[in-house]
C-alpha cells in the first residue's frame, strides 16, 4: 500500500502575523526619504516622493513574505522571479529620487537584505558589494549628495543579519523536514510491527483451528464425544484469536512462556505429534518471558504446519530456550525463515539474545533455538 505525501501544515495565523511584523518592523528606516518627500516645496516631487517610498514598502513587505513562504513550504526561490523582484526594489527606489534626494540611498539597505534572502550566495554578494559602495561613489559624482559612511555600515550590518536569518530559516525547514520524515517512518515501522504480531497470533491459532478441525472431522463419526471436544476447542481458539488480534490494536496483548507451553501442548496433541515438555518454568525476567513464549510459539507452529514430524521436544532453561522435532527439518539455508521467523529475530535483538534454525542433533528434524545473554554477559545453554 503506497502513502500520499504528507502536505505541509500552513502556518498559524500568529505566525502569519509574526512574519509580516518581522518585515514590516525594518520599514522604519524609510522615515528619512520619507520625511524628505514630505518637505519637498514642489506638489509634484512631493507626491513622487511619497509615493516612490509607500510603494517600496509595501513591495518590499509582499516580497519577503514571498521568499518566506516558499521557504516555509520547502520550495526554491525561483532565481529568475527573485532577479526580477529585486530589479523591481531598486527601480522604486531610483524613482523616487526627485522626490526624496539623496536620502533614496537608504533603500539600498532593504534592496541589499532582499538580495540576501532570495537570490544565491554569489549573486547576493555581487548586490550586497555594489549596495554598499554605491553611497560613497554617487556622493562625489552628485553635487549635493554627502558621503553617507553610516549608510555603508547599515547595508552590511542588515545584509550579515539578513543572511543569519535566512540561514536560521532554512536549518528550520531542514528539521522540520527531518521531523516529517522520522514520524513517517516511525508509523511505518509501527504499522510493520502490527503486521509481524498479527501474523504470528493468526499464524499459529488459525493452524491449530485448522488441524482441530480436520481431527473432529475425522473423529465425527468414529468417536463423537471426542469430536465435540475438539470443536469446543476450535471455537475456543477462535474466541483467543479474536481476543488476540483486537489486544494488538489495542497495544495491551502480552505473551508469557506459560501460557504458550500449554496451548502447545494442546496443539500437538490434536496433531498427531508426541509432545515433551517441561515440567516447570523457571523464572525468568518479564522480557525475556515474553521472548521465550514469541519462541515456543513460533517453533510449534512450525513444527504443525510443515515438519512431518512424529514427536517435538520443548526445553527451557533460564537463559535458552529451544524447540526441536523429528521431521523433515529446515527447507533451502538453515538461516532463511518466513515472517515469523523474521519477527522473532526482530524481538530477539532487542533484547541482544540470537536465533538459531538448523537441522536438529542426528541430522534429521528441525531445530530453534533461542538464547539470550546472561546478566554477567555470558550465554547460557
Amino acid at each position: 500500500m503506497t502513502s500520499t505525501p504528507e502536505r505541509v501544515r500552513p502556518a498559524n495565523r500568529h505566525w502569519r502575523f509574526t512574519g509580516w511584523l518581522l518585515a514590516a518592523v525594518w520599514l522604519f528606516f524609510l522615515n528619512v526619504p520619507f520625511r524628505t518627500a514630505l518637505h519637498q516645496p514642489d506638489l509634484g516631487r512631493r507626491l513622487l516622493g511619497l509615493g516612490s517610498v509607500v510603494a517600496f514598502a509595501v513591495a518590499y513587505v509582499l516580497i519577503f513574505e514571498w521568499g518566506r513562504a516558499l521557504r516555509q513550504r520547502h520550495r526554491p526561490v525561483p532565481a529568475g522571479r527573485a532577479r526580477s523582484l529585486i530589479a523591481l526594489l531598486l527601480a522604486l527606489g531610483l524613482v523616487g529620487i526627485p522626490g526624496t534626494d539623496g536620502d533614496w540611498l537608504t533603500t539600498l539597505v532593504f534592496v541589499a537584505a532582499a538580495a540576501v534572502f532570495l537570490l544565491p550566495p554569489v549573486e547576493s554578494l555581487v548586490v550586497v558589494v555594489l549596495a554598499a559602495a554605491t553611497p560613497p561613489v554617487t556622493s562625489h559624482l552628485v553635487a549635493g549628495w554627502e558621503s553617507e559612511s553610516t549608510l555603508v555600515f547599515v547595508v552590511l550590518l542588515a545584509s550579515f543579519a539578513m543572511f543569519g536569518v535566512s540561514r536560521l530559516a532554512q536549518r528550520n525547514g531542514e528539521l522540520q523536514a527531518a521531523q516529517q520524515e522520522i514520524h513517517r517512518l516511525a508509523v511505518a515501522e509501527e504499522r510493520a510491527r502490527t503486521a509481524r504480531d498479527l501474523h504470528d497470533i493468526l499464524g499459529h491459532s488459525l493452524t491449530v483451528v485448522a488441524v482441530k478441525a480436520e481431527l473432529a472431522g475425522r473423529l465425527l463419526e468414529l468417536d463423537p464425544a471426542r469430536a465435540a471436544v475438539e470443536i469446543a476447542d476450535v471455537e475456543r481458539l477462535a474466541r483467543q484469536a479474536l481476543a488476540d488480534v483486537r489486544g494488538t490494536v489495542g497495544a495491551y496483548r502480552g505473551v508469557d512462556l506459560a501460557s504458550e507451553l500449554a496451548g502447545a501442548r494442546s496443539a500437538l496433541a490434536a496433531a498427531g505429534i508426541v509432545a515433551e515438555l517441561p515440567e516447570a518454568v523457571p523464572e525468568l525476567p518479564a522480557e525475556r518471558d515474553e521472548l521465550f513464549g514469541w519462541a515456543v510459539r513460533e517453533g510449534v507452529t512450525n513444527v504443525v504446519r510443515h515438519s512431518g514430524a512424529r514427536r517435538c521436544v520443548i526445553r527451557v532453561g533460564p537463559a535458552a530456550v529451544e524447540v526441536c522435532d523429528d521431521g523433515r527439518g529446515p527447507a533451502g539455508e538453515p538461516a532463511g525463515g518466513g515472517h515469523g521467523l523474521v519477527g522473532l529475530r526482530e524481538r530477539a535483538g532487542r533484547l541482544d539474545a540470537t536465533v538459531t534454525v538448523a537441522r536438529a542433533p542426528g541430522g534429521r528434524g528441525f531445530l530453534l533455538r533461542v538464547t539470550a545473554p546472561e546478566p554477567n554477559g555470558r550465554a547460557g545453554g
